[in-house]
Order: structure tokens, then C-alpha cells, then sequence
């Protein structure tokens, strides 16, 4: 089992940074693939970004790409999403995701959630 705690919402203008924070507990050696998704009311969950073990590989979707940033300390068991130029279409409950086998963009891929921090974004 892996636990999965995020950190970091709130409320920010248009135009502003937030970072959040993963914490991972339990068997996170086994942990492969962790990831970042949002889902806004009357939305489905939609793929943010994703990172690999070793940090070197790296994905984004294209909504956010040049302006999130996705990021892991392992020795930490943390995963971080810095996030510039938000903008209100941002706004969203952020869940982390942990993946035990491979990279996808499908929420139904990944076996652990955590409950997810509200980012606002105001206009």
C-alpha cells in the first residue's frame, strides 16, 4: 500500500505561482510512475503531469506545458508540481497519483490517490 498526502492549495490571483507537495508513504520502493491530476465540478479528472522514477522523464499535457513543472525528491518520498501563470481555467481539485507500472494519462492506470487540495485561481 502507498498513502499519498497533498499540500500546497489555495487561493491565487491570475498570473501567480503556487507549489504543491506530495507525500508518500508505505511501500513507495515499489512506486514507479507518480503524477499529478485535476478535476474541476462537472468535469472529469483530467491528466496534468507525470514524472518517472528517476526523475528523468517528464510529461505534460498541453495545457499546462511551459507552465507547470513537475518534480520528485525520492530520499524525501515527495513529489512536487510548481505551477506559474496560473490562470482561472487552473482552478481545480489537484490529486496526486502513484503508478506502479507504466506512464499513461488515464486516471484508471494509477492504483493510489490522495484526497486531493483545492487551487483557485482568481481572475
Amino acid at each position: 500500500q502507498v498513502q499519498l498526502v497533498e499540500s500546497g492549495g489555495g487561493l491565487v490571483q491570475a498570473g501567480g505561482s503556487l507549489r504543491l507537495s506530495c507525500a508518500a508513504s508505505g511501500r513507495t520502493r515499489s512506486t514507479y510512475i507518480m503524477a499529478w491530476f485535476r478535476q474541476s465540478p462537472g468535469n472529469e479528472r483530467e491528466f496534468v503531469a507525470a514524472i518517472t522514477w528517476s526523475g528523468a522523464g517528464t510529461y505534460y499535457s498541453d495545457s499546462v506545458k511551459g507552465r507547470f513543472t513537475i518534480s520528485r525528491d525520492n530520499a524525501k518520498n515527495m513529489v512536487y508540481l510548481q505551477m506559474n501563470s496560473l490562470k482561472p481555467e487552473d482552478t481545480a481539485v489537484y490529486s496526486c497519483a502513484a503508478s506502479l507500472l507504466l506512464y499513461s494519462e488515464r486516471a484508471s492506470a494509477y492504483d493510489y490517490w490522495g484526497q486531493g487540495t483545492q487551487v483557485t485561481v482568481s481572475s
